[in-house]
C-alpha cells in the first residue's frame, strides 16, 4: 500500500491535541484525515464553527440530524449531556425509535419535536438530499430557540453559479430525475441518500428568504487545523428573533 500524497502535523479542532493529518487521495474533502480520530475536513471546519459561535455548547441542547459515528457527531454524543441524534427511515414511524437500532426517527421536513426546543440543530451534508429543503428550514426554526443556530455543511458544487435541482418529487411520491440519480452514503439506508440539489452560493439566500434566519457562509483553510480542499464552508443560520 501507497503511503499518502502528503502529511502534516498540527491540532485537531475534534481530538483537541496534537495529531497528523494524512491526505490519502487528492479529493481532500474526504481523503485528509486525522490520523487519531479518523475525521474528515469539513467535519474539522464545522467544529470550529461550533466554538467559534458557541463556545458553551456543552452546556446546550443539540440536535444533529443523521450523524455519522465519528467526528463532530462522535464528539458531541460524548460530551454534550443535552445532544439528541436522529435518522430518517420510512419504515419507522416519526418521532418513535427503531425497533433494534434505538435511534429515534425524524424527517427534518416535519419533525415532531415541540417548539423553540434546541439552541443547536446540526446537519453535515444533509440539504443536497432534502425534497423540500424551504420545509426543513422553517422546520429547524420553529425547533431552534431565540438566539439558536442550524449550524450546517453542504458541498456548493455551483459556488457562485445558480443552484441546480437534481430531482424532485412528483405528487403521487414518484421521482422525477432531472439529472441522472446520483447517491450518497447512508448509515441507515443501504441504497444510500439521492442527491436532490447541486447548491451554490445563493443557497444562503434562499435559506434567509423562507424561515426567519440571518445566515453566512463561514469558510476557513488551514492545514495546521487539518482543513484544506474545496467545498468545506459552513452555513450559520442565526435564528431571528
Amino acid at each position: 500500500m501507497t503511503g499518502p500524497i502528503f502529511s502534516n502535523d498540527g491540532i485537531c479542532p475534534i481530538c483537541e491535541d496534537g495529531v497528523t493529518f494524512n491526505a490519502w487521495n487528492e479529493h481532500l474533502r474526504d481523503h485528509y484525515l486525522c490520523a487519531r480520530c479518523g475525521s474528515i475536513p469539513r467535519e474539522r471546519a464545522i467544529m470550529v464553527a461550533i466554538d467559534k459561535f458557541y463556545p458553551n455548547w456543552r452546556e446546550l441542547r443539540i440536535h444533529e440530524s443523521s450523524p455519522a459515528n465519528r467526528g463532530v457527531s462522535k464528539k458531541l454524543a460524548e460530551q454534550c449531556p443535552g445532544y439528541v441524534a436522529t435518522q430518517f427511515h420510512a419504515s419507522v414511524p416519526e418521532g418513535s425509535r427503531h425497533p433494534e437500532r434505538g435511534w429515534r426517527c425524524e424527517n427534518l421536513e416535519r419533525q415532531t419535536f415541540s417548539d423553540a426546543c434546541f439552541d443547536l440543530v446540526i446537519t453535515q451534508d444533509v440539504l443536497e438530499h432534502m425534497f423540500d429543503p424551504d420545509a426543513a428550514c422553517r422546520e429547524i426554526a420553529r425547533t431552534l430557540r431565540p438566539g439558536g443556530a442550524h449550524i450546517a455543511t453542504t458541498p456548493m458544487v455551483r459556488r457562485a453559479q445558480p443552484t441546480i435541482v437534481c430531482a424532485e418529487r412528483n405528487p403521487d411520491g414518484s421521482i422525477n430525475h432531472l439529472q441522472p440519480p446520483d447517491y450518497h452514503g447512508n448509515p441507515v439506508d443501504e441504497q444510500g441518500s439521492l442527491v436532490t440539489f447541486w447548491w451554490g452560493y445563493d443557497l444562503a439566500s434562499r435559506i434567509d428568504r423562507v424561515a426567519p434566519f440571518n445566515t453566512m457562509i463561514w469558510s476557513v483553510e488551514d492545514r495546521g487545523r487539518g482543513i484544506d480542499g474545496p467545498l468545506n464552508e459552513v452555513l450559520v443560520s442565526f435564528r431571528t428573533q
